[in-house]
């Protein structure tokens, strides 16, 4: 039983410490991490001279008068020899109290065993955190994927491959946040908190502030005061943030996830997917070693040039739809038919979406932009000025999903506010998704803002280049109550 494992375990708790071993010191005597005791091995071991390694124990083998614990830290796995003539005072203290997942410091010499394997001769042991729960075996441990998940301390501790996941999680941002420092982007921060959400179309999260004593949205974009820093003056800014939207969980979605966002002034769109396809290649390049990827068992090739596909043309193709003939009507009897039940409250761009998704967007494999939307389903792009039904936006797609977005800004302050009353028309049909109204952005657009593109990827990118559902890319994704 749980309850006799974690009771045994802190009676052993209480043998050390009565012992003078309090197992949770404050301070700890490491002269080597594994990886520099094993580089060095043969100078060290030659020399005799004593070092200090502490990891946890991940093995036991109790052989009666020797025991071996092998011990890891997060550069590697040394084997430490315990042996009854060497270590005769607290030989039979720490045999029979110490346990699998327990921290320790040693200290002693190096040297190589009958079968050759790198230890360490134990002349000096002391527990540094006593384990009161037992850590699951490497072989027969956790397997369940919302336990993993619920429990991720774990599921990183004895799945190495998980360990290395987010290794290259940290290094899939890195390569990002390099890429445009070294284009001359300055790095930002912008506040979670927000009067008023916006830059995209999703329903917020609430908060209430009490020193202020007004209530306060959590940020679902990063756009609307990055392009605030555009018009202070700022020419190239980007940030890597979380943001948070309340919405459903699925294989592609969270409620709270990291999102990178980048403004370039004096730049359109076609700028901007230039430099993109660069830059995705580079990360790609850089976090998997090589540009050919998997997905749900179809080969993705980023290396090659990405095609531009219009999004009326492959709209049309895949549905029979003609989006600048089809009125309201006739796309809420399509959408119905596919079974999507939407909601009174959606408006053409919405509705547009709901078939996009089900009958365009899985067809889409290998990378290319998807350009020129309707401007229904894009409040914030600069209309065409040749075609005002469509906006300068492109969609990086691949894998069956939209793989980052990014447009020439709308900087027409009297377009804006047109566009944000069509979406306060639709919330107030009940659409909890549609744009708010901004006063304090559309005041800071009077005083002008540069032409300029704007571009966003999510963590998305990672879990589809990882071939991973994206919670399971994520350190300690929110989960349903037990």
């Amino acid at each position: 039983m749980l309850e006799d494992l974690i009771s045994e375990r802190k009676r052993k708790l209480d043998n050390l410490t009565a012992a003078g071993f309090y197992p949770y010191p404050e301070h700890v005597e490491r002269t080597h991490v594994m990886s520099e005791a094993l580089v060095d091995f043969g100078k060290l071991a030659t020399e005799k001279k004593i070092i200090s390694v502490c990891g946890r124990i991940i093995g036991m083998r109790d052989q009666g008068k020797i025991v071996f614990y092998d011990i890891v830290d997060t550069t590697g796995k040394i084997q430490a020899v315990m042996k009854s003539d060497g270590f005769s005072e607290h030989f039979e203290l720490f045999k029979n109290n110490l346990d699998i997942g327990d921290f320790v410091e040693v200290g002693g010499t190096l040297f190589e065993t009958q079968k050759q394997e790198k230890s360490v001769l134990v002349s000096s042991l002391r527990p540094i955190a006593k384990s009161l729960q037992a850590v699951p075996s490497h072989f027969y441990g956790l397997e369940d994927i919302e336990t993993r998940l619920r429990k991720r301390y774990l599921d990183i501790l004895v799945h190495p491959e998980v360990k290395e996941l987010f290794i290259k999680k940290n290094i899939f941002w890195q390569m990002f946040r390099e890429y445009l420092k070294k284009q001359g982007f300055l790095e930002v921060e912008t506040p979670v908190l927000e009067t008023t959400p916006g830059g995209a179309e999703a329903e917020p999260f609430k908060t209430h502030h009490n020193a202020l004593d007004h209530d306060f949205y959590l940020r679902i974009s990063l756009e609307i005061a990055l392009k605030k820093l555009l018009i202070a003056g700022y020419e190239k800014v980007f940030e890597i943030g979380r943001i948070f939207r309340n919405e459903g969980i699925d294989a592609e979605h969270l409620q709270d996830y990291t999102q990178l966002e980048f403004y370039l002034a004096y730049a359109d769109y076609k700028e901007l997917m230039r430099m993109v396809e660069k830059m995705y290649k580079k990360v790609i390049q850089g976090v998997m070693g090589h540009l050919v990827t998997s997905h749900c068992g179809v080969t993705i090739d980023w290396s090659k040039k990405w095609s531009k596909i219009d999004y009326f043309k492959i709209f049309k193709e895949k549905t029979g739809i003609d989006l600048k003939k089809v009125k309201e009507e006739q796309l809420r009897t399509r959408v119905e038919e596919e079974g999507l039940r939407p909601d009174a409250s959606c408006g053409k761009g919405r509705l547009i979406d709901l078939l996009f998704k089900k009958l365009v967007r899985p067809s889409f494999i290998q990378p290319s932009f998807l350009v020129n939307p309707p401007v229904e389903v894009e409040p914030l792009a600069k209309r065409l000025p040749r075609d005002r039904q469509k906006v300068f936006r492109f969609q990086i797609m691949a894998a069956g999903t939209e793989l980052g977005k990014g447009f020439s800004e709308a900087n027409d302050p009297i377009d804006q506010r047109a566009r944000f009353e069509e979406q306060m028309k639709l919330r107030a049909q009940g659409d909890r998704e549609a744009q708010m109204l901004d006063e304090d952005f559309l005041e800071a657009l009077e005083y002008g803002m540069p032409p300029a593109a704007g571009f966003g990827v999510s963590e998305r990118l990672f879990a589809v280049i990882m071939d991973k559902p994206v919670r399971e890319t994520t350190l300690f994704p929110l989960m349903r109550k037990k």
